[in-house]
C-alpha cells in the first residue's frame, strides 16, 4: 500500500546574517529560496547558487531547497541531482539525505530509499520523518517487522502524528494484531476525524476482528469520500455477502477487482479470508 512521506525544507532566514553580510538583493534571494515555492523559489535558489557569495552549509541549503521545489514540480531527476550536490557540499546535513530518500521512494527504489534514510537517521537520530519513510520502504519490500519497528521509533519522537499512526495500524494488521491496529487507527481518527484512508484501515481491522457492523460503517464512511476506493469496496462487498446480500456483495467485489485484480490477495495478507 502506498505510504505517505514528508519533505524537509530549511528556511534560509536562520542563516542570513550569521554567515556573511549580504546585500539586500542576495539576502532576499536566500530568504525567498527558503520561504517561497515553485518557480519563484527555484529562481531565487539558482541566483543564490550562481552568485558565488555562498559556501558550506548555506550553499547546501540552497541546493536542498531548490531540490524540494523541483520534486514538488515532479522533476525527480533534478531534485536528486540537487540533493546530491547538497550532501557533497555538507556531508553532515541530514535533510538532503532524507529528501533524496523520499525521491527514491517515489521512484519505487526501496533499497536506495532505505540507505538514504538510514544515513539521515545516523546524522540525526531524532529525525522522525526519516524513520517514517524508511518504514514505508520496508513495508513495500515485505519486511513488516522492520516497518513497525521504525514506525515505533517515529511515534516515540512524535506521538501525535496521525499519518504514522494510520500507517502502523495497517502494518499491525498485516502482523495479525487487529486489536493493536484498532488502537492506532482510533487514535489517528481522534486527531484527524473522518479521514477516508484511516476509516478504511480501521474497517479492515474491524473486519479482521470479526466486528462486521463496525467495519461496514467505516467502509461506507470512506466510500462517501472516495467512491472508488478499492479497499472499502472489497471489504463492503465481503460483508454484504456474509450478511446475506449476495448480489450487492458480488457487485462491490467486482468493482474492487476491476480497479485492482490483486485486491483479494491484499486482504488475505491481512488475515481476512
Amino acid at each position: 500500500m502506498t505510504r505517505i512521506g514528508w519533505i524537509a525544507l530549511t528556511s534560509a532566514t536562520t542563516v542570513v546574517g550569521t554567515l556573511f553580510l549580504a546585500s539586500p538583493t542576495l539576502a532576499d534571494d536566500l530568504d525567498t529560496c527558503g520561504k517561497q515555492s515553485g518557480d519563484v523559489a527555484i529562481a531565487a535558489c539558482t541566483r543564490g547558487i550562481v552568485s558565488g557569495r555562498y559556501s558550506g552549509h548555506s550553499l547546501a541549503i540552497l541546493y536542498n531547497n531548490r531540490g524540494v521545489n523541483y520534486r514538488n514540480k515532479g522533476d525527480l531527476d533534478r531534485a536528486v541531482a540537487d540533493y546530491s550536490e547538497a550532501v557533497k557540499i555538507d556531508p553532515k546535513y541530514a535533510k538532503p539525505y532524507y529528501n533524496r530518500c523520499v525521491a527514491y521512494y517515489e521512484q519505487n527504489d526501496y533499497d536506495h530509499t532505505i540507505a538514504e534514510c538510514t544515513e539521515a537517521i545516523r546524522l540525526d537520530s531524532k529525525y522522525a520523518p526519516a524513520f517514517d519513510e524508511r518504514a514505508n520502504a520496508y513495508s513495500d519490500k515485505g519486511d513488516h517487522d522492520r516497518a513497525v519497528a521504525d514506525y515505533n521509533e517515529s511515534i516515540q519522537l512524535e506521538p501525535n502524528n496521525p499519518v504514522t499512526l494510520n500507517n502502523r495500524c495497517d502494518e499491525l494488521l498485516i502482523l495479525r494484531q487487529p486489536l493493536a491496529a484498532l488502537a492506532d487507527c482510533n487514535e489517528s481518527l481522534r486527531q484527524r476525524p473522518n479521514h477516508a484512508n484511516t476509516l478504511m484501515h480501521r474497517g479492515n481491522a474491524y473486519l479482521a476482528a470479526g466486528q462486521l457492523d463496525k467495519a461496514r460503517a467505516d467502509y461506507e464512511g470512506a466510500l462517501r469520500q472516495k467512491p472508488k476506493d478499492m479497499w472499502s469496496l472489497y471489504g463492503l462487498g465481503y460483508i454484504k455477502k456474509r450478511q446475506g446480500d449476495e448480489n450487492g456483495g458480488d457487485a462491490d467485489v467486482a468493482a474492487a477487482k476491476a480497479i485492482n485484480s490483486n485486491i483479494a490477495k491484499a486482504f488475505d495478507l491481512r488475515g481476512i479470508k
